[in-house]
């Protein structure tokens, strides 16, 4: 693995040990990078959840490059700064995940995929907006259903701190009369049916917009899931969810 600095600041550090480590307070804006070892087919970037306050650096950063790499793709585990923490703007994540495509693209030339599991199935979602791309892999990600005009529940209340609420006003992804509502490529979707904390309602209102606009999505709904599943959580029919998004990033890499 080697770590690639994309702005000014001290290096990352992480709470826990591997394979449990948490970055809570990112200081920079950093690509892990863990290389095929095979030619490469592909690259993708990920994206960890953790809600915008916290990085899971591991469990939905590494483990998920260490899998694609099984797929011939050399993966980036984007550090990305947190929304309103240590005065950055509600963007910053957007601003560290377009740092990381400029660097992407000094690189000799591969398809490129964003891979993002909650938090970071959002701002996956949002790179997905930015520039033409292979294709999206999103798993329980809130994807609109945040937005203070299109929340599910109705009554959910704004998130702290503000710039994190505001975030997702400005990038609901799927709501197609907002502005940036749809990616610009294809998207595979892995939700769980019963997930209290990012409901299906978020999957859905991009399979509607999908059905209005032509776009191509396909999505899975797992019933025994619950959020978080990665790729530890698979006792149940989500289980098959790494063999579906497999088969897809095959497809649409065109290998």
């Amino acid at each position: 693995m080697t770590v690639i600095a994309l702005s000014a600041g001290e290096p990352n550090t992480f709470e826990g040990e591997a394979p449990d480590r948490i970055c809570r307070r990112p200081t920079r804006a950093e690509l892990h990078a863990y290389p095929s070892p095979t030619p490469a087919r592909s690259r993708a970037v990920v994206y960890a959840g953790g809600g915008y306050l916290q990085l899971m650096h591991d469990k939905e950063g590494v483990e998920i490059a260490q899998w694609l790499n099984t797929l011939e793709l050399d993966a980036y585990v984007l550090v990305h700064r947190l929304p309103g923490q240590d005065g950055h703007a509600f963007d910053i994540a957007l601003q560290d995940g377009l740092l990381a495509l400029d660097h992407l693209a000094t690189l000799p030339a591969l398809p490129l995929l964003h891979v993002g599991l909650s938090s970071g199935g959002h701002l996956a979602g949002v790179m997905a907006c930015q520039r033409a791309c292979a294709g999206a892999v999103i798993a329980y990600a809130p994807l609109n259903a945040n937005h203070r005009d299109h929340k599910f529940p109705a009554a959910k209340p704004d998130f702290p701190p503000p710039e994190k609420q505001a975030f997702y006003d400005a990038w609901p992804i799927g709501i197609a009369a907002e502005p940036h509502g749809l990616p610009k490529c294809p998207v595979f979707l892995a939700y769980a049916l019963h997930d209290a904390i990012v409901p299906v309602q978020h999957a859905l209102n991009l399979i509607v917009a999908a059905q209005q606009h032509g776009l191509d999505v396909e999505a899975h709904v797992f019933p025994q899931a619950e959020h978080g599943f990665a790729l530890r959580g698979l006792d149940g029919t989500q289980g098959q969810w790494p063999w579906l998004a497999a088969r897809w990033i095959s497809e649409k890499i065109g290998a």
